[in-house]
């Protein structure tokens, strides 16, 4: 019997970096009556914040409910969860990269797309930036954070460049993991530091067994950063957008459209 339900979050809760959808956030609601719902992604916390905490609430979610609600951020190398007496979010732990690693990692990844001609810093907007310190991961954003939607889906659609300067880093900087997540990013990190090291946290924080989760992810193939919990035997389901999600929760909640 299934206890926990785990998603990936970009193409697979939302579109990508924008707030989950309405009838995301009502299922949701809903399942964190039946399950523990855990959101694992490369995302940094104020982005779980954004896209699905603050959604949830506007959709009605009441604080009992969102301490079944486990955010799991950068991979699963940091932990936040609900603290219901003082009606915030406390960080249970976090894996930091050290600063000659973060250091080392961005020089490797701006070398490599800046290569391969993939540095495009002229259409970041204002304040924003290509490649972001996210204390345990540091990742790469082609247009950055803030660029619309369109643009994003355009700019990689195949994983073609991604994977260029995957491959380019990996000479520059072997010690390193790095995967492809989103529409635009690659995720770098220490090795092991990746789903399934948040995986297997989940599974010690919430007391379950590979057999009690469902994961639910849009990168599962080789080198996808959703692939690591398909390989540790975890129940996956593939998606391709938010609109699959929903119609699998919707048969899960035995709701009809």
């Amino acid at each position: 019997m299934k206890k926990v339900l785990a998603f990936d979050v970009d193409q697979t809760l939302n579109i990508a970096k924008m707030p989950i959808p309405d009838e995301i956030a009502e299922l949701l609601i809903g399942c964190l009556d039946h399950y523990e719902i855990c959101p694992i992604s490369g995302q940094k916390f104020e982005q779980f914040l954004i896209q699905i905490v603050d959604r949830l609430v506007e959709k009605g979610a009441t604080p009992e409910q969102l301490t079944h609600l486990h955010l799991f951020v950068a991979q699963g190398t940091q932990y936040y969860r609900y603290n219901l007496a003082a009606k915030n979010w406390d960080q249970v732990y976090n894996y930091p990269l050290t600063d000659e690693q973060v250091t080392k990692i961005t020089a490797a990844i701006e070398q490599s797309a800046k290569e391969l001609g993939y540095w495009e810093a002229d259409k970041l907007a204002p304040g924003d930036e290509i490649i972001e310190n996210r204390l345990s991961q540091v990742t790469f954003s082609a247009l950055g954070q803030t660029a619309g939607t369109e643009a994003k889906y355009a700019w990689d659609p195949d994983c073609k460049k991604r994977e260029a300067i995957v491959k380019r880093a990996k000479e520059l900087a072997p010690e390193f993991e790095y995967e492809i997540g989103g529409t635009t990013s690659i995720n770098a990190i220490t090795p092991g530091m990746n789903k399934v090291f948040g995986m297997t946290h989940l599974m010690e924080e919430l007391k379950v067994d590979k057999p009690e989760i469902l994961y639910f992810g849009d990168m599962t193939q080789p080198g996808g950063n959703d692939y690591p919990v398909v390989q540790m035997g975890i129940d996956t389901i593939t998606v391709r957008s938010h609109e699959d999600t929903a119609f699998a929760l919707r048969g899960i909640l035995g709701v009809t459209a």
